[in-house]
């Protein structure tokens, strides 16, 4: 049964143990503050155990908090300093934590006849988390809303004006959320299996925070109706870029990265043939450098990272990365790991998860 599954919360520390509470020993903390940049990930340990990483600029794990279950995506909230690691779908928990030690770990669990879909942002002043979240019995995509200020208690939710939510972001102002619903129909009672590739229905929205109301809906033409939109990111200027999986035929070519702003249509790029072939029908993540300008996106199935420029949607670098998961802004490009344990030039005895948060440096947290 489906309720079996589910973890609340005094069932989430049972599993995850007293090593989940002690928080970041001393000296990692000072490997964290001395390091330029800190990322976390999800990641398998060789025993097989779940749990969150934090790592450095170099690879290097510097701590670790055990899970009871796979994470998924990551969600930073440069305002208040927290994180928050989202089950794998069909899971139920997500665990808010704080890297600089200020306060112990908080774990929230969705509701009855929902589940988490791996993803969420933080409003830009921390005071809010936007999850994307299944209505399993209705078949409807939602956008459960918790309140930080609260411990995170859930206040409301929004539609999301589709099927199958999967990644979201924030615009810079607070003001509007941007959801990819996948288009693909999942229920619990049959885990992570498709139930309607013949006939999805993926979108881009664009929905207003404060209200829940729809303010856009980009519909993918039929054409490409099996393409999956399931990741998105923002660059400098505002434009959300994001990144597709294909559920056709495996010999087709279809385009996998676009990006658009609000007014705007649809605009796939348009990638090198060899640069598509590679890919192989599934970007795993994508990341946007705003600094550098660069779009970043990994295909695990590929085994590879592709670096575009965002300004022309040129194709500037690629890179063999057999298993490559996570992808997230670096100095000098883009931070990558790999399902088999590699995360820039380091090595460790671990399997990465599919997706990266960059963090900021204690002094930075307002």
């Amino acid at each position: 049964m489906w309720r079996s599954a589910a973890i609340d919360r005094r069932g989430f520390i049972k599993a995850a143990g007293i090593g989940f509470l002690a928080g970041l020993k001393p000296q990692a903390l000072l490997a964290v503050q001395r390091a330029d940049a800190v990322y976390a990930s999800g990641i398998r340990a060789a025993n097989g155990s779940f749990a969150i990483a934090t790592v450095t600029e170099r690879g290097e794990i510097v701590d670790q908090m055990t899970l009871p279950a796979r994470a998924h995506g990551m969600a930073y909230s440069a305002a208040s300093g927290r994180t928050v690691a989202f089950a794998r779908r069909p899971g139920t928990f997500a665990m808010i934590f704080d890297p600089w030690n200020k306060g112990g770990p908080i774990v929230i669990t969705s509701p009855e006849g929902r589940h988490f879909y791996g993803h969420g942002a933080f409003s830009p002043d921390g005071r809010l988390l936007y999850a994307s979240e299944n209505d399993f019995d209705n078949n409807r995509g939602m956008i459960g809303l918790y309140d930080a200020m609260n411990r995170f208690a859930r206040i409301g939710e929004y539609e999301s004006y589709g099927v199958g939510p999967h990644d979201m972001t924030i615009s810079d102002d607070g003001r509007m959320l941007i959801v990819a619903n996948g288009g693909i129909e999942t229920h619990p009672d049959f885990g992570r299996t498709k139930l309607n590739l013949g006939n999805m229905q993926p979108s881009l929205v664009l929905i207003d925070a404060t209200t829940g109301a729809l303010i856009e809906k980009h519909t993918l033409p039929e054409q490409w109706s099996s393409v999956s939109t399931r990741h998105v990111d923002i660059d400098a200027d505002g434009r959300i870029w994001f990144a597709c999986q294909y559920e056709g035929h495996r010999k087709d070519l279809p385009p996998l990265v676009g990006h658009f702003a609000k007014g705007e249509h649809l605009v796939f790029i348009d990638l090198p043939e060899e640069t598509t072939r590679r890919l192989a029908n599934y970007v795993g993540a994508i990341a946007v450098n705003r600094r550098e300008g660069l779009v970043g996106v990994t295909s695990p199935i590929g085994g590879a990272s592709i670096t575009i420029d965002a300004k022309t949607g040129k194709v500037l670098r690629e890179e063999n990365v057999p298993d490559a998961a996570g992808i997230a802004p670096a100095p000098g490009g883009f931070a990558v790991s790999s399902y088999d344990g590699d995360f820039l030039s380091a090595h460790s005895d671990v399997a990465w998860d599919q997706h990266i948060v960059h963090i900021a440096h204690q002094a930075s947290v307002r």
